[in-house]
C-alpha cells in the first residue's frame, strides 16, 4: 500500500477525469491527500474527498503564491486576500486532515527591494495567520517553501517559542533544502516529503540522512512525473516510482519503504 501524500486531484488538470483516476488509484491500493492551493480549490478538495468513503483526503489553504499583494491583482480563480473565517469552516468539515499547502515561495522575487519587502512580509503574514488555525483546529500542517527555507524555519522557531502553534505537526513537501535545514525541521517534529524531483535534483544525502519514521512520499501531482514514466501527466499511481528511488538511494527494500511511509502518513495526519 502507498499514501501519496500530495496529490492535486483538485486541479484543472483532472477535470476530464478525476474519478476515473482516484478509481484506478485506489483499485491499485493507493491512498491520496489533496492540498490546495485557494478557496476554490480547497472547496473542491472537500467536495472530492467527500465523495469516497475512504483513501481520499483534503488539505485547506491558501498557497503563498496565490495570496494577493495589491487588491487590485485578486481574481476568481487564483489571486485572493486571505479570508481566515472561511477557511476555518472548510477545515472544519469531515476529511479534512491538514492546513495547506502553506508556506513561503520567493521564487518570483520582484527585483526592486521596496516590493521584494512587500512581498515577503505578506507571504509571512497569511503563513503565520493559516499556522495559528491548524493550531487552533489541531491539524498537522502541508508546508511549502521555496528558495525561502532559512525564513520558513526562523518563522517556525518564533512561532514554537511563543505562546502558539508551539505543538504543531506536518510535512515540508518537496524538500530541496540543505541538510542543516532538514535537521532543524526534524528536531521540531516536522516530516519531510519527497516526490518526482528526486530524480532531477540530487538530494541523495538528505534521503540517506533522513530517519525513515519521518519520511513521507508524494507525487505533487499533476506534476513532477518520476524519470522514466512515459506519461503526459503525473497522477497518484506513480508515488510507487518515488519510493522505488528512495529505496535504491536507501539501500533498502521497497517495501520496506512503503510499510514506512504509509505508517507515517497515517500517523501524522490520522488517516483511517
Amino acid at each position: 500500500m502507498y499514501i501519496d501524500t500530495h496529490a492535486h486531484l483538485n486541479f484543472k488538470a483532472f477535470d476530464e477525469d478525476r474519478d476515473e483516476v482516484i478509481k484506478r488509484s485506489l483499485a491499485n491500493d493507493t491512498w491520496m491527500i489533496n492540498p490546495s492551493s485557494n478557496y476554490k480549490t480547497s472547496k473542491l478538495a472537500v467536495e472530492i474527498a467527500q465523495r469516497y468513503e475512504a483513501g481520499v483526503f483534503a488539505s485547506v489553504g491558501l498557497h503563498p503564491i496565490n495570496c494577493v499583494i495589491d487588491l487590485s491583482q485578486a481574481d476568481e480563480d487564483r489571486l485572493e486576500e486571505l479570508d481566515i473565517e472561511k477557511y476555518k469552516e472548510l477545515a472544519k468539515m469531515p476529511k479534512v486532515v491538514a492546513v495547506g499547502e502553506i508556506g513561503l515561495d520567493y521564487w518570483n522575487e520582484p527585483k526592486t527591494k521596496a516590493k521584494s519587502e512587500q512581498f515577503k512580509q505578506k507571504q509571512k503574514e497569511v503563513f503565520l495567520k493559516q499556522l495559528q488555525l491548524a493550531y487552533e483546529l489541531d491539524l498537522p500542517v502541508i508546508l511549502h517553501c521555496r528558495k525561502a527555507h532559512d525564513d520558513l524555519i526562523t518563522l517556525l522557531i518564533q512561532s514554537y517559542d511563543e505562546d502558539g502553534p508551539h505543538k504543531i505537526g506536518g510535512v515540508l513537501h518537496c524538500f530541496t533544502g540543505a541538510w542543516e535545514q532538514a535537521q532543524k525541521l526534524l528536531d521540531m517534529g516536522f516530516y519531510l516529503g519527497f516526490n518526482g524531483i528526486i530524480f532531477k535534483y540530487n538530494v541523495d544525502e538528505i534521503i540517506k540522512k533522513t530517519p525513515l519514521d519521518r519520511m513521507l512520499i508524494e507525487t505533487d501531482c499533476p506534476f513532477l512525473t518520476p524519470l522514466g514514466v512515459n506519461v503526459e501527466r503525473n497522477e497518484p499511481i506513480n508515488v510507487k516510482y518515488v519510493a522505488q528511488r528512495i529505496a535504491d538511494i536507501r539501500g533498502e527494500s521497497l517495501g520496506e519503504i512503503a510499510q514506512a511511509t504509509t505508517k507515517n502518513a497515517k500517523k501524522l495526519f490520522r488517516l483511517t
